[in-house]
């Protein structure tokens, strides 16, 4: 028998300054048996980034078809994919093709820089693909911070991003590797 999801709770308060937008939003995350905390919460934290009232979670890990997180329009097309980690290029050409806007939240250090090394030139063309990456030090805070039931504030000001609980603050420096010309919110 394999080993189920473990849910979490997360009421995330978001005050984005560069976007104006301000609002509290209740999620409801399974953590994959494969997942790291680190993982989730960098999830977490692009639902904050990206927040508008269509974004939802998708079946990440547990799909070959849908992303991380999306938005989709009321006709059903894609405005937005988001992908966390580090998908294989076939896959992100796949989403650049599905949807107005893919981007992808690296996070693993290191391996990040292996990782864009291997199909950055090839995915460099791509005119809707955003990729940013999070520090390593700065994920495994974040992760710290995973509770079952918790409470977070996401500030965002100045491209400066904080993601706080009542007794811990993360500074969070993103890099942005290649961004869309136009991002659309």
């Amino acid at each position: 028998m394999s080993p189920k999801s473990t849910v979490y709770k997360v009421e995330l308060q978001i005050s984005d300054m560069d976007r104006h937008y301000y609002q509290a939003h209740t999620l409801t995350l399974a953590l994959h048996p494969s997942e790291t905390l680190d993982r989730m919460m960098v999830r977490v934290l692009a639902f904050g980034l990206n927040a508008d009232e269509a974004l939802s979670f998708g079946r990440g890990l547990s799909s070959d078809d849908e992303p991380d997180l999306w938005r989709r329009d009321p006709t059903g097309s894609i405005e937005q994919w988001i992908e966390v980690g580090q998908p294989d290029e076939q896959r992100i050409r796949r989403a650049c093709g599905r949807a107005r806007q893919v981007i992808i939240y690296n996070y693993s250090g290191r391996g990040a820089q292996i990782w864009w090394d291997k199909i950055g030139g090839a995915l460099a063309r791509s005119k809707n693909l955003t990729v940013v990456d999070l520090p390593a030090h700065a994920c495994e805070e974040m992760a710290r911070l995973a509770e079952r039931t918790t409470r977070l504030q996401l500030i965002i000001q100045d491209g400066q991003i904080q993601l706080m609980n009542d007794a811990v603050t993360v500074q969070i420096d993103p890099m942005v590797r290649i961004a869309t010309a136009t991002r659309e919110r």
